[in-house]
């Protein structure tokens, strides 16, 4: 099993080192598309998954979840996070194993979701409903008006939904997409968290403008033999990365289960072809961006 690059105290150890350093931004991959974000003293997590709650409902069925990377932290352990965003409503990005200890370690703890989703989030998590956060986004190209907010501002992280199609742009009866990414400015800089997607059109075109500095985007693809819905490849990351302008593309959603996995080898290498700025993390590894 893979080994993450810091963990448990170690891993604890650093996210409290790197506290003090209240002007720069710290991210650390939590594995899957789990990220925590640090600015400013203040912590943002992205889609955690860090339980084994997959592995357990799956042991007996012919679809099994074997975990290829050990956990990073135990969610309990983590204090000071003022708010979660879950992309969509698959246990590796909603995780109630994961979302419970945070709420009862992290008092006034919110949530950021997709508003057709709201009733999930609300029993998995167990937070009242004054701290759950229900965002819309509209899809390139398509008329329609929103029922409710596609951004909000919380603890100084301004986070903005833009569409996600895992696999295609699904929506619920209300005309409410099912799956989004975010958008997330912090101080100077803006963060890309795709959540689970393939390419969709106008996907490039609604994040050029926005300056992404850092974007987080599924690697591991898709294949019908798995029986899930997919993502991006590695190639199709890459491509995105630099149509959108991101100055930065991190790969994720990789080595955690055994049966839909990727690895990094074709993103790296259409990063180096197209001359797109990478960076290869581990699980519980941080990473600081250049000074902005």
């Amino acid at each position: 099993m893979i080994r993450p690059a810091l963990q448990d105290e170690r891993f604890l150890a650093d996210v409290e080192k790197a506290s003090v350093e209240t002007g720069r931004l710290h991210l650390w991959w939590l594995g899957q598309s789990g990220y925590l974000i640090a600015w400013g003293g203040r912590r943002l997590l992205l889609d955690p998954y860090l339980s084994d709650s997959l592995t357990a409902k799956y042991a007996a069925t012919d679809k099994p979840h074997v975990r290829l990377t050990e956990r990073v932290v135990d969610p309990a352990r983590l204090t000071g996070i003022s708010v979660v965003t879950a992309s969509h409503v698959h246990t590796d990005h909603l995780d109630p194993e994961t979302l419970r200890p945070l709420a009862a370690s992290n008092p006034g703890m919110r949530m950021v979701f997709p508003e057709a989703i709201r009733s999930a989030v609300a029993q998995r998590s167990g937070l009242p409903d004054d701290r759950l956060y229900g965002l819309e986004a509209a899809v390139p190209g398509r008329a329609g008006i929103l029922t409710g907010p596609d951004h909000v501002e919380l603890d100084g992280f301004r986070i903005r939904a833009v569409p996600a199609a895992h696999e295609t742009l699904e929506m619920d009866s209300a005309g409410r997409l099912i799956c989004l990414g975010y958008v997330i400015r912090i101080g100077p800089w803006t963060l890309y968290h795709s959540g689970d997607t393939v390419l969709f059109p106008g996907q490039a075109e609604l994040l050029r403008p926005l300056g992404i500095d850092v974007a987080f985007l599924p690697v591991n693809g898709r294949s019908p033999e798995r029986r899930v819905s997919g993502n991006l490849w590695g190639l199709e990351a890459a491509r995105l990365a630099r149509e959108m302008g991101a100055a930065v593309a991190i790969p994720c959603h990789y080595d955690l289960f055994g049966f839909n996995t990727a690895t990094t080898e074709e993103f790296v290498m259409t990063c180096q072809q197209r001359g797109q700025g990478y960076s290869i993390l581990r699980a519980g590894e941080r990473w600081n961006p250049p000074a902005s």
